[in-house]
């Protein structure tokens, strides 16, 4: 039988990202390894079925994500992000 693949955006691996990071992980700007191309990790094109997710580069699509839930456990592998930066806070307005 085949795994069917849904596509979707980065911003689905929210809930399991909220496992590992404390933060909004979606928010994370990600350089890909393969072609330099910077991204908002919510942004990136996510294929996901009953063996996981993968969030490929929106420009050259290589695997830059791969997320592995196994019952309890979470494994991350980010093999195909050259950098992952997380921007300052944002400033509240002052009243």
């Amino acid at each position: 039988m085949r795994d069917e693949l849904t596509r979707l955006d980065g911003n689905a691996a929210a809930g399991p990202l909220s496992r590992f990071f404390t933060f909004e992980a979606t928010t994370l700007e990600v350089t890909c390894a393969s072609c330099g191309k910077e991204s908002v990790l919510g942004k990136l094109p996510l294929y996901g079925g009953t063996m996981g997710m993968i969030l490929r580069c929106i420009r050259c699509g290589e695997v830059i994500l791969r997320v592995l839930e196994l019952g309890p456990s979470l494994r991350l592998d980010f093999r195909g992000a050259a950098c992952l930066a997380l921007g300052p806070e944002p400033t509240r307005s002052a009243r």
